[in-house]
C-alpha cells in the first residue's frame, strides 16, 4: 500500500511532466533543424545535378551575367565617347569658322591690292625701287672700313643744288698699304695712276654697303681695278627721292666727275639688276655724244621694266589675273619708270658683256638671253659676249662674284688691268 503523501505525489508528477515536455520540445526543434538542413542539401544537389546535366544552361547564365556587366561598361564608355565627340565637334566648328574668316580676309586683301595700286601709282614705284629697304641695317656708310674695305674712301657729290649723293672709291688692292691714312686728295690723284676704273651701279634695295656688293668690290680690286660705287638719290645716305630720271642724272654726273680726273684711264660701266637700266640709259647718252665708255658690263639684266615686273616672283599670284597690265604695269609707266634696256642696247656702240645665272629667280635667265638676241640681231660690229652660269653653280641673282672664272672672263674681255698700268 502506497504511503506517499498525495501532495508530494502531485509535485513529482508535475516535475516529471515538465521534464517530458522539455525533452519533447528539444526533440521537436532537432527534427525541424534536421529537416531544414536536409531540404537545403537536397536543393543544392538538385542544382548541381541540373548544371551537370545541362552545361549550356550554366554558360547561358554566365554569358547573361557577362553581357549585363559589359552592357553597363559600354553604357559608361558610350556616355564618355559622346561627350568627347561633342567637344571635338565644337572645336572643329570653331576652327572652321576661323579658317573661313581668314580666307575671306585674304580674298578681300587679294582683290583690294590691285585697285589700291591702280589708284596710288606711287606705291608701285616704291615696290620697283625698294629704296626704303636698307640692308644690312645699322651700317655706317661713312666708314667702309667696317665692311673690310680698309683701302676705300667715302665721299659725297652734288649733282643738283638740293641733292647730295654718297659714294665709295676702292683703290686696286696693290695700293692697299699706300692707302692707309690717306685722304680724299690722294684717292682722287690715284684715279689717274694708270689702273682702269669700274663705275658700279647697284640694283634696288639696300645700299652701296650691301654684302654681295662689297664682295664684288673686293674681287674687282684684287684684279687691279679702281671701283667707284654710288647710292642714287633716295638710297642710303643720299638725299632726295628716287626716280628713273634722277638715278640717270646722278650716274651721268659721277661718270663726268671721274672722266675729269682719270686722265687717259679707261672707265668701264658695270650695272647689276635694276642698275642695268641705269647703265644702259647712261651709256646710250654717252654713245650718242660720241663719248662712249671703255665697255659696258650687264650683270643679271632685263629687257624692260614691264617685262621684268611681269616675270618677277612677286607678281606670280596676279600674273594671270584679267587686267594685270592695266592694274600693275600701267601705273609703273605712268610713274615715269621705263628702263628700256632692249631699246637702249640698239644705240650702244661700245663693247658689251652680259653675265647671267640660269637659276636667277628675280630676273629670269630668259630675259638676259632675249636682250643678247636683240643686240646680236642689230647687225652691229661691236664686241658682244653673253656668259651664262649653269644653275648647278647656285649663283642665282647676286652671287656671280663667287665664280672662279670671273677674273679670266674680265681679262679676256677688258684686258689685263695690270698691263694697263
Amino acid at each position: 500500500m502506497d504511503t506517499t503523501c498525495p501532495v508530494e505525489r502531485c509535485e513529482a508528477c508535475a516535475l516529471q511532466a515538465g521534464e517530458r515536455l522539455e525533452v519533447a520540445a528539444d526533440q521537436l526543434i532537432s527534427r525541424v533543424m534536421r529537416r531544414r538542413a536536409d531540404s537545403l542539401t537536397v536543393e543544392h544537389d538538385r542544382t548541381v545535378t541540373t548544371l551537370q546535366k545541362d552545361p549550356t544552361l550554366s554558360a547561358s547564365r554566365l554569358k547573361h551575367s557577362h553581357k549585363a556587366a559589359s552592357s553597363r561598361k559600354e553604357n559608361d564608355l558610350g556616355t564618355d565617347t559622346k561627350t568627347e565627340m561633342r567637344i571635338g565637334s565644337r572645336r572643329r566648328s570653331r576652327l572652321l569658322n576661323r579658317i573661313k574668316k581668314a580666307a575671306l580676309w585674304i580674298l578681300a586683301v587679294y582683290f583690294c591690292i590691285p585697285f589700291v595700286i591702280k589708284l596710288c601709282p606711287a606705291i608701285q614705284a616704291k615696290l620697283v625701287f625698294l629704296n626704303f629697304v636698307r640692308v644690312p641695317y645699322f651700317i655706317d656708310l661713312k666708314s667702309p672700313q667696317d665692311q673690310g674695305l680698309n683701302h676705300t674712301w667715302n665721299f659725297y657729290l652734288q649733282p643738283e643744288e638740293t641733292i647730295t649723293i654718297g659714294a665709295w672709291h676702292t683703290v686696286p688692292a696693290i695700293l692697299w698699304k699706300e692707302a692707309q691714312g690717306k685722304g680724299h686728295l690722294w684717292y682722287e690723284e690715284t684715279l689717274a695712276s694708270g689702273f682702269p676704273i669700274i663705275l658700279y651701279f647697284h640694283g634696288n634695295a639696300g645700299t652701296r654697303g650691301g654684302d654681295h656688293r662689297v664682295q664684288l668690290y673686293k674681287v674687282l680690286s684684287s684684279l687691279g681695278y679702281h671701283v667707284v660705287a654710288l647710292d642714287y638719290r633716295g638710297w642710303g645716305d643720299s638725299e632726295g627721292a628716287p626716280s628713273e630720271r634722277g638715278m640717270t642724272t646722278d650716274a651721268i654726273y659721277i661718270y663726268s666727275w671721274l672722266r675729269e680726273r682719270c686722265g687717259k684711264n679707261s672707265i668701264y660701266i658695270w650695272g647689276h639688276s635694276l642698275g642695268t637700266g641705269v647703265a644702259t640709259n647712261v651709256v646710250r647718252q654717252l654713245c650718242e655724244k660720241d663719248t662712249p665708255p671703255g665697255a659696258l658690263i650687264l650683270e643679271s639684266p632685263f629687257t624692260n621694266i614691264r617685262e621684268e615686273a611681269k616675270s618677277h616672283p612677286f607678281s606670280l599670284i596676279y600674273r594671270y589675273l584679267p587686267g594685270f597690265d592695266w592694274f600693275f604695269l600701267d601705273p609703273i609707266t605712268e610713274s615715269g619708270i621705263i628702263f628700256p634696256n632692249d631699246e637702249n642696247v640698239q644705240h650702244i656702240t661700245c663693247p658689251l658683256l652680259i653675265l647671267h645665272a640660269e637659276d636667277d629667280a628675280v630676273i629670269p635667265f630668259h630675259l638676259g638671253r632675249k636682250l643678247y638676241d636683240i643686240v646680236t640681231s642689230s647687225r652691229s660690229s661691236r664686241k658682244v659676249r653673253f656668259i651664262p652660269f649653269h644653275k648647278d653653280l647656285g649663283y642665282r641673282h647676286k652671287y656671280i662674284y663667287k665664280s672662279p672664272e670671273l677674273s679670266q672672263i674680265l681679262r679676256e674681255f677688258l684686258g689685263d688691268p695690270i698691263s694697263h698700268h
